[in-house]
């Protein structure tokens, strides 16, 4: 499967969105060169407070343009890096990938999928009614849905630009399905 990446995004400080840049660089196990995720332990603002010593297993974020396009269709206007994404994708099934999945980004990038991102709740104040559409419960099966992107550690750093093509390499089987980091 290939797909391409529609946007880059970074910030150096704690904010929910992420400006949109001309290429970003990954640092190999550490993630987006200057953004304030970046690092060997957790960078997540709360789960610093009490999880500071484990594992970032959320270098780099990524979230798929279609999301963009379905929320459009429910009146929500968002753009890529409103959400707090590094990167966004294109023809790429984010959420249907295995625990694993290696992702080849433009010429040198390799990021290794690890899980789903757990929507914040502050994405109700950036706009009202928005959690409830990128997650959500199933009545019926009591299983939760997020549709708010992936999370991902460097493999082997590099640039990323828009339009750079993304090229997926699944883990040998058996596959683990996505779980929340």
């Amino acid at each position: 499967m290939t797909g391409r990446v529609a946007a880059v995004s970074s910030n150096e400080v704690y904010s929910f969105s992420k400006p949109n840049r001309d290429s970003i660089t990954l640092l190999t196990g550490l993630g987006v060169e200057g953004d304030v995720h970046a690092g060997e332990t957790i960078r997540h603002q709360f789960r610093m407070t009490y999880e500071p010593d484990l594992p970032n297993l959320r270098q780099v974020h990524l979230m798929h343009e279609e999301l963009f396009d379905e929320l459009s269709r429910k009146g929500f206007q968002v753009s890529a890096g409103q959400l707090g994404e590094n990167i966004t994708t294109r023809a790429v099934d984010l959420l249907g990938l295995p625990t694993g999945t290696l992702l080849h980004l433009g010429e040198q990038a390799v990021l290794e999928v690890t899980g789903l991102r757990n929507p914040c709740s502050k994405i109700n104040d950036f706009r009202k009614g928005l959690l409830a559409e990128v997650f959500a419960m199933d009545p019926e099966s009591g299983e939760f849905t997020f549709k708010s992107g992936v999370m991902a550690v460097v493999r082997r750093g590099g640039v990323v630009r828009p339009n750079d093509s993304i090229r997926v390499e699944p883990p040998a089987p058996p596959h683990r399905p996505l779980e929340r980091v």
